[in-house]
């Protein structure tokens, strides 16, 4: 696709350092629109510069969702600098160790829930009445098909992707009738620099996530983000509490 569609629009991408918010944040921009990176880490900065070289207009924010004061200052950033927010992807992400919930450190428990599900609570909350203020949009938060489904060894992942599924609906139903339709994506495993740092550990486990997704492979990100995308144009206009899962089948099985 090369169409314009968001021309005039500006969209907010978290995790858009690398991997699929990178991805999506390029879309995005790809697309018209200009697009304001959040990011713990200041790889989101070359991001952004590779689409500014690339003649989009981009601001990165370093932050840190799971501290709403960062969230904050991000958002406020964005609609400093562009005068308007319409879209928000919220993809920050991280993975952690396996371990049993019996053996899970507190520590790690509370990260992966800080950031993956109390961090998406305080995106929208900030993102909310701005795009209101813009006449309306569209939020996708990233849950994943593990948010649908248990996963041994992965407690605090798979709780907070369960949460977000529950998050997005609630505001969904708050929202939908003001004008921003929220939504979710349910994605299956993709080809991201943290997948391919763990598989480089491991090089067995390539097989064994190919063999997982019955579409006998793993995402491109770019993939994952064409979902995101979609869920902010016209062309799902009727989409509202969804969970879309985005996985190769994975969850099919």
């Amino acid at each position: 696709m090369t169409t314009r569609e968001f021309e005039g629009r500006v969209a907010l991408v978290t995790g858009a350092g690398s991997g699929i918010g990178a991805a999506a944040a390029r879309l995005f921009a790809e697309r018209g629109a200009k697009v304001a990176l959040v990011d713990l880490d200041e790889a989101g900065e070359a991001v952004a510069a590779s689409i500014r070289k690339a003649g989009g207009e981009a601001l990165f924010a370093r932050a840190d969702v799971a501290v709403d004061e960062q969230v904050v200052a991000a958002v406020t950033a964005a609609v400093g600098e562009f005068g308007r927010l319409d879209y928000a992807y919220n993809n920050a992400g991280l993975s952690a160790p396996p371990a049993h919930v019996g053996d899970m450190p507190v520590a790690q428990w509370r990260r992966a829930i800080d950031v993956m599900l109390s961090g998406v609570f305080y995106c929208m909350r900030h993102e909310i009445p701005r795009i209101l203020e813009s006449g309306g949009g569209a939020i996708v938060n990233c849950a994943s098909g593990a948010g649908l489904i248990g996963f041994p060894g992965q407690a605090g992942y798979v709780a907070a992707k369960h949460g977000v599924i529950g998050l997005t609906k609630t505001a969904a139903l708050e929202y939908g009738v003001q004008g921003i339709r929220i939504n979710a994506i349910c994605p299956g495993t993709a080809r991201t620099a943290m997948v391919e740092s763990v598989v480089k550990e491991t090089p067995e486990l390539d097989a064994e996530l190919r063999r997982l997704h019955p579409i006998g492979r793993i995402a491109e990100p770019a993939e994952i983000a064409e979902a995101a995308l979609w869920l902010c144009t016209e062309r799902s206009s009727f989409v509202l509490g969804s969970a879309l899962v985005v996985d190769g089948g994975y969850v099919a099985q």
